[in-house]
């Protein structure tokens, strides 16, 4: 087969994340939408299906999965893109695998640790493979971070924040179906800002650094009369002895979304942002400063972080084509039955869980008034 069939849970009208995947697995160029049942609502799945131009539109994921297990090997899916709020993470991923399918799920992995904890279990049951969009990761530069800091020495602090303000007045959650779902634990799980934005963050800090998080100390807050936190911030150590300061907010007015991060190592410090996501400051002691540029002809880029890169310098490359990274490392796994060498080109199981760990730890330490919580032991 030359490109991976899959059929989509969620991301119907009104959705946001639904289109993103749509659009990255077609940049990704090995994909192919044949399937959906794009909402919990029949109706609105039907006209959604028609809307996007899939055929096979289903008024469940219940009846997708199940129509699309009894078709032919050559017609039915083999991967269930799962863009739902996070309460239906863990049913429809262990669902589908159990049906005999492949699962790309957005983040975080589910809405509990123990129901990530289910996924994995049905991973390891059922053999099939799972990645989790963490999308920062896919912009080269973060690969080329992670290149730097492997060869600097030991990580002795790590700053990364990301602050938003789609949330920072109360009239936002108003007939707002993106916030609705976000401020909801029956939907959203134990975390509101942690979850959706703090395990970006998070993520971002373990990938460059190629470390685990080890404890932190958090402290969460909310706007008056919301359940979850809307506002986090946390200290973290690092396995090898490496220390770093985590913020993340919906609230900070003035800030679309401002995901940076700064890692300092024992021969450089180095500071990426995701709004100018083409740029990789570097800064060593005693030598200039040098900033780093993204495209396919930087010669000094390491080889493979070229060839995931579609232009030369100077044509910008953004969210969408880092989604579509990921998209493409997962649907050549996918194709061939192996995985790259090196690290897979996604968040894996590890990494997802590792983020519910964070989310479950930061509420814990906060309610216990900013108590260090050890996530090994999680």
């Amino acid at each position: 087969m030359s490109k991976v069939r899959y059929g989509m849970v969620g991301g119907g009208e009104g959705a946001f994340i639904g289109a993103v995947h749509r659009t990255a697995a077609a940049i990704a160029g090995n994909w192919d939408l044949v399937a959906g049942a794009f909402s919990s609502t029949p109706d609105k799945a039907r006209r959604s299906a028609a809307e996007i131009g899939v055929a096979r539109g289903y008024d469940s994921w219940q009846d997708m999965l199940a129509k699309e297990a009894s078709l032919p090997a050559d017609r039915r899916i083999h991967v269930v893109s799962i863009v739902t709020p996070n309460f239906l993470h863990a049913p429809v991923a262990i669902a589908a695998m159990e049906a005999g399918f492949d699962v790309v799920c957005d983040k975080p992995v589910a809405d509990t640790l123990e129901a990530a904890r289910a996924i994995a279990d049905a991973a390891t049951r059922t053999g099939r493979r799972i990645a989790i969009t963490h999308t920062y990761t896919g912009y080269p530069l973060v690969k080329q971070a992670r290149d730097l800091v492997a060869g600097a020495g030991a990580v002795r602090r790590v700053m990364v924040k990301y602050t938003q303000d789609w949330l920072s007045r109360a009239a936002d959650l108003e007939n707002n179906k993106q916030a609705a779902w976000r401020v909801d634990p029956n939907r959203s799980g134990e975390g509101g800002a942690i979850g959706d934005i703090g395990t970006h963050a998070f993520n971002l800090v373990e990938f460059i650094t190629g470390r685990r998080v080890k404890s932190l100390c958090a402290e969460l807050g909310s706007l008056p009369g919301r359940s979850l936190d809307d506002d986090a911030s946390a200290l973290l150590r690092l396995e090898g002895g490496g220390r770093g300061m985590l913020a993340c907010s919906q609230v900070c007015v003035g800030d679309a979304n401002d995901l940076a991060i700064s890692v300092y190592c024992d021969e450089l410090g180095l500071h990426w942002r995701q709004e100018e996501p083409n740029s990789l400051r570097v800064g060593r002691r005693d030598r200039p400063e040098e900033i780093w540029h993204a495209g396919s002809n930087r010669a000094y880029l390491a080889p493979a972080i070229r060839a995931i890169q579609r232009t030369p310098g100077g044509h910008p490359e953004g969210y969408l084509e880092a989604f579509a990274n990921i998209y493409h490392a997962f649907g050549q796994e996918v194709l061939t039955g192996k995985r790259a060498a090196g690290a897979p080109g996604y968040a894996t199981l590890e990494d997802a869980i590792a983020c519910m760990k964070f989310i479950h730890a930061a509420k814990k330490s906060s309610d216990a008034d900013a108590a260090w919580i050890d996530l090994t032991t999680l």
